[in-house]
């Protein structure tokens, strides 16, 4: 097992996580984008937001992102983000939502 989010899952690699259930758990970003950048992980292992096809493990993983944002106090506002495979910037082959805040956060796309 070389996916990096699946040995944290498994107790492999030690995390303090941040919430962690049945289905999902959620540890900060190692290199954050805001002051609050959170990963939102499925335990189990599926490549990217293209082949999630389990619609109450997508709900589970959107409303522990919500939560987590509410226990962070952003209440100002924040962005939730899946990079989906390599043309949209996934680095990490698995699954999993960014939570991101903090800070007033600049336009994703030129408008």
């Amino acid at each position: 097992m070389s996916c990096i989010f699946c040995r944290i899952a498994a107790g492999e690699i030690p995390s303090q996580k941040l919430h962690e259930d049945e289905l999902v758990f959620a540890i900060r970003d190692i290199r954050p984008q805001a002051p609050v950048h959170i990963l939102v992980i499925p335990k189990v292992h599926i490549a990217s937001l293209w082949e999630l096809e389990d619609e109450a493990l997508a709900g589970r993983l959107v409303s522990v992102a919500a939560r987590l944002a509410r226990q962070e106090k952003l209440e100002q506002g924040w962005r939730l983000i899946a990079n989906t495979r390599e043309h949209a910037g996934q680095e990490v082959p698995h699954l999993h939502l960014h939570v991101l805040g903090g800070k007033k956060l600049g336009r994703m796309l030129p408008g």
